[in-house]
């Protein structure tokens, strides 16, 4: 196959991607919705994820705490339980891997507070884990998933599923999602 194919290709495959967000839009508002509910009540989001969807949770705290931000207003409080790799590794070789983001949520997470769980399959059981226990604390769980939706499908209180099996678009995918629920979420802190 040659690289104008490969670009072809990638880029169908991308669109379909979008054409299911684009399906998706009542869930997407639904889930800006319970972020800023969680805001006004003084909550913070959370938001986690493994490899690439590890830099998505990076890049979806940043844009949540700065680019929805209106001067005079607190800001929306995000935090990336993906970005110390301190915690990550210490929870990972003190206790075990699939309770890397489930300890950094055990002192942190309160009832009013979400989580944005990331994750390609809907089946890494670090996010399945850690779902549960905010879960079990009565916060909110969002899930971004690929494959159909795996596990966390069943688990979040809400999620946005693309039937992709192809990390690549619904890694993509995940990050523009993540610009649109910022940009409503400035709208909405600008009409408050």
């Amino acid at each position: 196959m040659n690289k104008h194919n490969i670009t072809k290709k990638y880029i169908s495959k991308l669109n379909q991607c979008l054409d299911e967000i684009s399906l998706q839009s009542e869930t997407i508002e639904l889930i800006v919705n319970i972020i800023f509910d969680s805001y006004k009540l003084g909550g913070e989001v959370f938001i986690l994820g493994n490899g690439g969807s590890a830099t998505t949770a990076s890049h979806c705290a940043l844009s949540f705490e700065k680019d929805s931000a209106i001067r005079g207003k607190p800001h929306i409080r995000a935090k990336c339980l993906s970005d110390s790799m301190g915690l990550v590794t210490a929870w990972a070789n003190d206790s075990n891997y699939a309770s890397v983001f489930e300890q950094q949520l055990v002192y942190q997470i309160n009832k009013n507070d979400v989580v944005i769980a990331i994750s390609g399959s809907g089946n890494s059981t670090n996010i399945i884990v850690a779902a549960e226990y905010a879960k079990s604390v009565g916060a909110k769980v969002i899930g971004m998933v690929g494959f159909s939706g795996g596990r966390l499908k069943d688990i979040a209180d809400i999620c946005i599923t693309l039937t992709s099996r192809d990390y690549g678009p619904i890694e993509d995918t995940h990050l523009a999602i993540v610009h649109i629920i910022t940009e409503s979420l400035k709208e909405k802190l600008l009409n408050e």
